[in-house]
């Protein structure tokens, strides 16, 4: 979504967030920021106007939106100036040696290492334990969170988790989309593919939610094959300096 699109899909949410049945007129949004309703109509059209930190810092006050929000208005508005580093790549590889060694050697709970795609780069004895398709070639956590049956029996609750997974795959093509990087590619052709399933599309189109990151999130799985009961556990998510789009993952109980 370009910004102009980003804009009307929030003030539509901020009418939502604030409990009115329609979205936060435009009139509204441009008073809350202290500009003319005619500027705001141009930015919402996407006609160049002048846009400073101060100026995005009221825009995001007024449209109610949330850190991960922000980060996106902040990248698009910007071009990609959002405060998110960009890699490094001098001795990516023996970085990357060391994190897939950080993560292998964890043996009291599952962890994996995956890239800004989520492709999985890395996996310790008990995640493989816990979910086997770890080990498939090509493995990639949204195409299995997202699209494989056997995630939408092990994940209580699903439906949650796929809001939650497609608010972070928007909010990498958000963050993308203004560079000229690599990387936006593989994150569309990712996309294009979980959005064939018609409750993923479905769930993609209701609202224009972002999430950047995982952090902290408790929930339960259901993993008969490792325990009868449900298990609990909290995501904590390590972002490697200089290593952008990597992303170390500790299942934590």
């Amino acid at each position: 979504m370009e910004l102009p699109q980003l804009l009307r899909a929030w003030r539509i949410d901020a009418g939502a967030k604030l409990g009115r049945e329609r979205a936060l007129p435009q009139k509204e949004v441009a008073e809350l920021m202290g500009v003319s309703e005619r500027w705001y109509r141009s930015l919402e059209a996407g006609d160049p106007v002048s846009l400073s930190s101060d100026v995005l810092g009221r825009l995001s006050t007024a449209l109610v939106l949330g850190p991960d929000e922000r980060m996106v208005l902040y990248s698009r508005a910007l071009a990609g100036a959002a405060g998110i580093a960009l890699a490094d790549e001098t001795g990516e590889t023996e970085s990357q040696l060391a994190l897939l060694h950080l993560v292998t050697a964890q043996s009291l709970f599952p962890a994996y290492l995956t890239d800004g795609s989520w492709n999985m780069l890395g996996y310790n004895t008990l995640m493989a334990a816990w979910f086997p398709w770890v080990r498939e070639p090509h493995a990639n956590l949204m195409r299995w969170a997202l699209n494989d049956p056997s995630a939408r029996e092990q994940m209580i609750d699903w439906r949650e988790h796929a809001e939650v997974y497609l608010a972070m795959l928007r909010f990498a093509l958000a963050a993308n989309a203004s560079r000229d990087t690599p990387r936006a590619a593989p994150l569309r052709t990712l996309l294009d593919g979980i959005l064939r399933d018609p409750e993923c599309r479905r769930l993609w189109e209701l609202r224009p939610k972002v999430v950047a990151f995982r952090q902290g999130h408790r929930y339960r799985l259901a993993l008969p094959h490792v325990s009868p009961e449900q298990i609990t556990v909290t995501s904590q998510v390590l972002l490697p300096a200089y290593q952008h789009g990597l992303r170390c993952v500790f299942l934590l109980p």
